[in-house]
């Protein structure tokens, strides 16, 4: 499994901004209003996966200690499932590619409905708030994502690879 790319995800973004720029600058009046709450699903995927870094950091951690003849950190080593740590790493690769869509659009939103508001319309302003809180848990999830990922990457040995084995 190769590394999520953060270009990737930023031209996924600036894409999909644009188009959802041009999609609600040609039907913006025909939508129904935005409520705050829409982005709310973002932020609990981002709060779940910042826990989930942090708790499988710690308990990697201590594994690792413990492999290395340290006492651990938490007290008792819990064993952390190779499968599980994998099954992370898709997660967080997945919720990385959603975050930047999902930041993407809310942008595209926020780029036509921000001078739509400065103007005085009046549906515009509510609808700002919620595309402000839509890119904020949008970042919010691929960073928490970003964070996973990386906490599930294994690390070199110290030792370097074996003698005569390439990789």
């Amino acid at each position: 499994m190769t590394p999520v790319r953060r270009r990737d995800l930023v031209v996924l973004a600036a894409g999909l901004a644009l188009a959802a720029w041009l999609l609600v600058r040609s039907w913006y009046g025909e939508l129904p209003s935005l409520d705050w709450w829409l982005p709310a699903p973002l932020a609990v995927l981002a709060v779940a996966e910042g826990l989930a870094a942090r708790t499988l950091r710690g308990r990697l951690a201590d594994q690792r200690a413990a492999r290395a003849g340290r006492p651990p950190q938490a007290g008792e080593v819990r064993l952390v499932e190779p499968l599980l740590v994998a099954r992370l790493a898709v997660l967080a690769q997945a919720s990385a590619y959603v975050g930047a869509v999902f930041a993407g659009i809310w942008g595209g939103v926020l780029a036509h409905v921000w001078p739509a508001a400065a103007d005085g319309v009046q549906a515009a302003g509510g609808d700002t708030v919620t595309a402000v809180i839509g890119v904020v848990c949008s970042i919010g999830l691929v960073a928490a994502a970003l964070w996973l990922e990386s906490v599930c990457r294994i690390p070199p040995d110290e030792d370097g690879p074996a003698p005569g084995v390439s990789a």
